[in-house]
């Protein structure tokens, strides 16, 4: 094979030709958004979607707790969960940050594992968080460059595009981060039962949701519960819960145009003035200034293709 910094060169000039110099574009095959932008983007919270991040050029950092993960032309990023943390983007003009973002399809994985069989699939330890790096290898990328090839055609990219998505999920599968994909369909894992309360969460933000109720539903003690959330998501379920209803106000205000004390209530909040309280204490400024902030283009979007709500 090729250098891999020319064969990643040559992929990054790609995807900015096809998103047209866009921050944020989907692309003709299903699943898989481009990633591109040509500016620095200081730490901020963002939450992504369960998925795969490959960059091809430019790097992030992500900080998770006490943790950090760096995601960059050698490292991919992914997360089995919908997951809040914090990120910071390194590109410029002269390096672009330039990637896709591969949403995971958990029916594409149980009937890539059914295939694969019980002998060919490697056990191994269930992951104790909802994000993790891996070494972007040979195989990943080739697969990954003939992903970015059928994109010029529509026909192709509608009928091979998730063909070869299905192909870079099985090398997944059987590298260290295989388990992590293992345990997201595995119904007998204490990590498949936090997913469940996640995707609960996420149906259901702007209910009343308990933390007995969420605990109830996947027969754990309360203490359990709150022990398996927090080892997965390095939070407790009452701030996830919170942090998610905020993303996801800021995501109606900014791609909906709903106003701060509107998308409050539809997420939840019954106190508007709470509302922005804590939109302030996590964002780091008022409703109305980050408003106002976007819309003088002093923000990046490209954070907003990190909450991947829009999608």
């Amino acid at each position: 094979m090729e250098n891999v910094n020319s064969l990643c060169t040559r992929m990054a000039a790609r995807v900015a030709r096809l998103s047209g110099d866009k921050n944020l574009t989907p692309s003709a095959v299903p699943q898989v958004t481009l990633m591109y932008t040509t500016r620095y983007h200081p730490r901020q919270p963002v939450l992504y979607n369960p998925g795969i991040v490959i960059l091809f050029q430019g790097r992030k950092v992500g900080y998770l707790g006490k943790k950090t993960f760096s995601y960059d032309p050698h490292n991919y990023l992914m997360l089995t969960v919908p997951l809040p943390f914090e990120c910071e983007t390194f590109s410029s003009p002269e390096e672009p940050l330039a990637g896709i973002q591969i949403s995971i399809d958990n029916l594409m994985l149980q009937d890539l594992l059914m295939d694969m069989g019980d002998e060919s699939v490697v056990r191994q330890k269930e992951p104790s968080t909802g994000i993790n790096s891996g070494v972007l290898d040979g195989d990943i990328l080739c697969a990954t460059e003939r992903l970015l090839d059928v994109m010029d055609k529509p026909l192709h990219a509608r009928i091979l595009g998730p063909k070869i998505i299905r192909e870079i999920l099985f090398f997944v599968l059987t590298s260290e981060n295989g388990g992590a994909l293992q345990a997201l369909v595995n119904r007998h894992t204490h990590f498949s039962q936090i997913a469940k309360s996640l995707r609960r969460i996420e149906a259901q933000y702007a209910d009343n949701l308990s933390v007995e109720a969420l605990a109830s539903e996947v027969n754990m003690s309360i203490s359990a519960f709150h022990h398996n959330f927090k080892a997965v998501t390095s939070t407790s379920p009452l701030q996830y819960l919170k942090t998610y209803r905020l993303h996801r106000a800021r995501t109606l205000m900014i791609f909906d145009g709903v106003k701060a004390s509107v998308a409050a209530l539809q997420v939840g909040y019954e106190s508007a003035s709470q509302f922005s309280r804590e939109f302030k204490r996590y964002f780091g400024v008022t409703p109305s200034d980050e408003m106002a902030r976007l819309r003088e283009g002093s923000s990046g979007v490209l954070a907003l293709a990190d909450v991947a709500f829009k999608a």
